[in-house]
């Protein structure tokens, strides 16, 4: 395994975060496709054989089932100074008002329920889930450098957004001298380049750490056009994605390319986004064995410029998705 700096932080992450969204309790508000507590464990163990360091989830996660079992998973594999443990905030954590968004009633309050869950005594970077339109930015950004200052929490990152919402962010933190967010996970993969735009500039000049999701389009980009898979059929959200016909193109590059070098598409996906010079460690999901294995290997994988622009080629600008 390989690693790097988090953005101009101190800490070294590797270049693959195993993402635990997968991992949950389907009857907790979880997708019919997580794998339970049991069928889990070897991902865990195998991710920590392979050196995987970077473990991301969110309080939301089958609510809060996958922090319940990342917590569990990483206590008995390895040792908490060991790792960078990830969780996020904002999503509806309970029925009527103040369950849901940034404000500082929420926020104090879901760090704690974290903490309880993760069974631990802080989180290495704790994430806003998205941008609360309904919630001034300055109450969220006095509340995260709260918890920052409490010991609770050491680093700060942020999701989803429009650019010029994170630029804000980080320069009333900078007026107010508060902590800075110091990653971005926004979506970003081989049919979804529009963070290419003005987030991912805006990055590297700001020094901020670039943990895409989706780095595998739902899955889109390791199968066959058209194929479906148990989570493709279920994932409302995921079909909010992916329905541009210009995307068929750049499936079957992927499809070409893993041919001609004798690899999955998995790993030529990948392989595309770690050469990105602003991607630090795209958040892979797994839920089978070979799902890990691609991403592990992809990291030793390097693209030809040719192939990178054959695969690159097709692209067409698409509609900002995945802000929601």
């Amino acid at each position: 395994m390989k690693y790097v700096k988090l953005g101009r932080t101190g800490i070294d992450v590797s270049r693959i975060c195993l993402g635990c969204m997968s991992y949950g309790d389907s009857a907790r508000g979880g997708h019919q496709w997580v794998l339970d507590e049991d069928a889990a464990q070897p991902f865990f163990r195998r991710a920590i054989e392979a050196g995987i360091n970077f473990f991301d989830t969110a309080n939301v996660y089958s609510l809060g089932s996958s922090e319940e079992f990342t917590g569990r998973a990483l206590a008995k594999y390895t040792k908490r100074d060991e790792i960078v443990l990830a969780t996020k905030v904002h999503g509806q954590m309970h029925q009527g008002p103040n369950g849901v968004g940034l404000s500082r009633k929420h926020i104090l309050a879901q760090v704690d329920h974290s903490l309880r869950r993760l069974g631990v005594d802080y989180i290495d970077l704790y994430q806003i889930h998205r941008f609360d339109r309904r919630t001034p930015i300055e109450e969220t950004l006095e509340a995260l450098n709260d918890i920052v200052r409490s010991g609770k929490v050491r680093y700060i990152g942020a999701s989803s957004m429009w650019a010029w919402q994170f630029s804000k962010a980080q320069y009333l933190a900078d007026a107010h001298g508060w902590s800075r967010f110091v990653s971005m996970q926004d979506h970003y993969n081989l049919l979804y380049r529009e963070e290419e735009r003005e987030m991912l500039p805006l990055c590297v000049d700001q020094g901020v750490g670039v943990i895409p999701w989706s780095p595998l389009a739902r899955g889109r980009l390791t199968r066959e056009w058209g194929s479906e898979t148990q989570r493709s059929q279920s994932d409302v959200f995921g079909s909010t994605l992916y329905h541009d016909t210009s995307d068929r193109q750049i499936v079957e590059r992927v499809g070409e390319v893993a041919k001609e070098r004798g690899l999955s598409r998995a790993q030529i996906a990948l392989a595309w986004l770690l050469a990105k010079p602003a991607v630090t460690s795209p958040i892979i999901g797994a839920t089978k064995p070979e799902h890990l294995e691609d991403a592990i290997s992809a990291v030793d994988i390097e693209l030809s410029a040719e192939e990178i622009t054959r695969l690159e080629e097709p692209y067409v600008p698409h509609v900002v998705s995945g802000f929601a």
